[in-house]
């Protein structure tokens, strides 16, 4: 999506409203879409920004620390710094967004270069940040009547305010991948009942490696993507992955069976359609990335941990697993921890524990002393980091797990995969349900952006996991509360 760009001069140039389109609309930033996406100076095509001294002021406050925010503000700066250096020795008139390269952006920036007086209800602290930019667009509201002023926030109580008072005011959404999340990518597909008949002409079929391959022309092949998993429910079930597409061609592979006991991961066999998907994707060595979604209870963390330790205690294809995970606390904060970076994320890790308990006692046979030193071997093979600490690290032969994946930025959500090194595998679990982290939505949050940007690619695959199977109790809760 493209969010909408600022269309006139500043409240200080009376004079240069006509060197400006007509057509464009003056955008007035808040300070919060800064923070949050420092590039968004470059996201409003040709209308033109206003950035108002309050903005440039809590940019200033929150320059310190290591926090994203911080790091967002002091790259917010950079930006309005480098676009300064290009511009021309009256700033009044317009400095040209294109200067910093980015030819999409053929709108103008204006700073606040003289004092503002917006007369806004009594009622209305005149200190407060907030309300000094409002003042700022009813003031060039007045002076640029014919123009439309939009006043863009993350914070909904200021657009609340703004539109109380009678001005335009929107929310930040270019980094929305959809308006409806109803519409995200879930990585299966039902066939049409007469997908054979339609599909079957000329079709060739061929079995290698103990998967049955079929090449299939029609027209539901065009609309297909790589690594998507399809299925027929009639008198006999078929399921299989698409493993090319050619116009409309398509080979589709039969899956591995991962319900019938004699292939469960570690113990675990699927107990649904989507859970045998799943294992499909996180068992197979070429599949680089996979991300899962779902609703609590849906089997996410049981199913990738007992992949991983498939993989890397039986088959040794990765040295460790890693988890990671965002610590949002869903109530208050119970403040610092003490110990090690693993000792501190222990807390944020109960879901580890929980599902390793359920991975320990598949094997009945051990006995007790067999499964303590299992739990000692698995425990020895699994390591918990924090996002804090992972610029600049590269991981080598890894299955790097990263959950509650919702409460991720796209930006943070970049970082964390370009993490991979060779041989490394990762995995993204999340339910956007379920999102803690301020001026994220469903439509922002990280897992749903690389949902929508990796599905296709060769070495990546998506499931979205319906059916919850943790108890009846947590199921009808899910759905009646």
């Amino acid at each position: 999506m493209i969010q909408r760009k600022p269309a006139s001069p500043a409240a200080h140039a009376g004079s240069n409203v006509t060197r400006l389109h007509a057509s464009a609309k003056l955008f007035v930033l808040d300070t919060n879409v800064l923070m949050h996406d420092p590039t968004s100076l470059f996201r409003f095509e040709e209308h033109d920004l206003f950035i108002p001294m309050a903005t440039l002021e809590e940019l200033d406050d929150h320059k310190k620390g290591m926090s994203e925010v911080s790091r967002n503000a002091r790259q917010a700066s950079r930006y309005l710094d480098e676009l300064l250096s290009h511009a021309s020795a009256d700033i009044s008139a317009g400095i040209l967004l294109s200067a910093h390269g980015d030819k999409n952006a053929s709108g103008r920036l204006f700073l606040q270069t003289e004092a503002i007086n917006g007369d806004l209800p009594l009622s209305l602290p005149g200190g407060k940040a907030d309300n000094q930019i409002i003042g700022v667009v009813k003031h060039l509201q007045e002076r640029h009547a014919k123009r439309q002023v939009i006043l863009v926030s993350k914070d909904i109580n200021m657009r609340i305010k703004a539109h109380a008072l009678g001005f335009a005011a929107e929310d930040y959404f270019n980094d929305k991948v959809l308006e409806d999340t109803d519409l995200l990518y879930t990585g299966t597909r039902a066939l049409p009942a007469d997908f054979w008949e339609s599909h079957g002409k000329n079709m060739e079929s061929w079995q290698q490696a103990g998967h049955t391959f079929y090449r299939v022309q029609g027209p539901v092949c065009s609309s297909l993507l790589i690594n998507e998993m399809v299925y027929l429910e009639d008198n006999k079930p078929f399921q299989a992955k698409v493993i090319e597409v050619s116009g409309k061609t398509a080979i589709l592979q039969t899956l591995k069976d991962y319900s019938h006991v004699r292939n469960n991961v570690w113990g675990i066999a699927a107990r649904n359609r989507e859970q045998n998907f799943a294992l499909n994707l996180l068992m197979n060595p070429d599949i680089d990335f996979v991300t899962l979604l779902g609703q609590a209870g849906t089997g996410k963390t049981l199913l990738t941990l007992a992949a991983g330790l498939m993989q890397t205690l039986e088959s040794k294809l990765y040295s460790e697993i890693i988890m990671t995970r965002v610590t949002v606390p869903v109530g208050e904060d119970i403040g610092f921890l003490p110990g090690t970076e693993e000792e501190k994320m222990n807390p944020w890790m109960g879901a580890l524990e929980d599902n390793l308990d359920v991975l320990n006692k598949t094997d009945d046979s051990a006995g007790e002393w067999g499964r303590a030193a299992t739990r000692d071997l698995i425990r020895s093979r699994i390591k918990v980091k924090s996002l804090n600490f992972m610029r600049g690290r590269t991981f080598l032969n890894k299955y790097l797990v990263i959950d509650e994946a919702q409460n991720l930025t796209p930006k943070q959500m970049k970082t964390l995969i370009t993490r991979a090194g060779p041989g490394t595998k990762v995995v993204c679990l999340g339910n956007i349900s379920q999102i803690d982290t301020p001026y994220l939505t469903e439509g922002s949050s990280g897992i749903t952006y690389v949902v929508d940007r990796m599905k296709g690619w060769l070495h990546s695959g998506h499931i979205t996991l319906m059916r919850g199977e943790r108890s009846r109790l947590a199921d009808h809760a899910g759905e009646v509360l």
